[in-house]
């Protein structure tokens, strides 16, 4: 449906989702596919859904509150997805795709692969110190969750391995002989400083974190 054929009260909705994302710097990779001339009911659930459970948790994220603050009916919602969880986890893997093609595209601006690594740590404490920043999103709901089997940990898990399997991609780069040890110990040091920003409020665990990057690297140098 072309904006222009929308309510007036879905145009003025879609135009206060877009302006509160552009104010926070959290999420820049949202910008573009918020921008689109064109809004459907589903993306729209899935944005809100996002904001909330990112915001507030998926516990604290009920049906009433995402009908509410979409402006999507509570019947249109499930016209689309069967239950909340699944609501939960659409939300999630659209954020996953986002976040990994925001944060490939940041790092990869760096011109040589060593640059690319320690610029991951860079990128992070933009993130960090960015306006609305609440943690991983992926840490945050897998530990909602206490079944490993449940959708929403297998998101997570999916997440992490393809943060994983980038900096794998980086560390193959660099022609040591454990490109696999190497990107598995860079990981541990991403998701220590993600911690440390969230629960510690500490943005500055990304440059302790690039530092023990920096010896890593040497340590690993072919």
């Amino acid at each position: 449906m072309p904006a222009a054929c929308l309510s007036p009260a879905l145009t003025h909705l879609f135009e206060k989702i877009q302006q509160l994302l552009l104010d926070r710097g959290e999420r820049p990779f949202y910008i573009e596919s918020m921008s689109r001339p064109t809004i459907d009911h589903r993306d729209q659930i899935l944005a809100t859904a996002e904001e909330l459970i990112y915001q507030n948790g998926i516990h604290a994220t009920g049906m009433d509150l995402l009908v509410k603050t979409s402006g999507v009916s509570r019947k249109a919602i499930y016209n689309h997805f069967a239950t909340k969880d699944e609501v939960a986890a659409a939300a999630l893997s659209a954020r996953d795709v986002r976040w990994m093609q925001w944060f490939r595209t940041e790092c990869d601006k760096a011109a040589m692969p060593y640059d690319r690594v320690l610029n991951m740590f860079s990128v992070l404490k933009g993130w960090f110190e960015s306006e609305g920043f609440c943690g991983c999103a992926f840490i945050n709901t897998a530990g909602e969750v206490g079944n490993r089997d449940d959708p929403i940990r297998q998101i997570a898990k999916l997440h992490k391995q393809k943060l994983l399997n980038y900096t794998l991609e980086l560390t193959e780069q660099l022609n040591t002989e454990q490109p696999l040890v190497l990107a598995r110990q860079l990981l541990v040091l991403m998701e220590g400083a993600i911690t440390m920003a969230r629960v510690m409020g500490d943005y500055h665990a990304a440059d302790d974190a690039k530092d023990v990057a920096r010896m890593l690297l040497k340590e690993f140098k072919p």
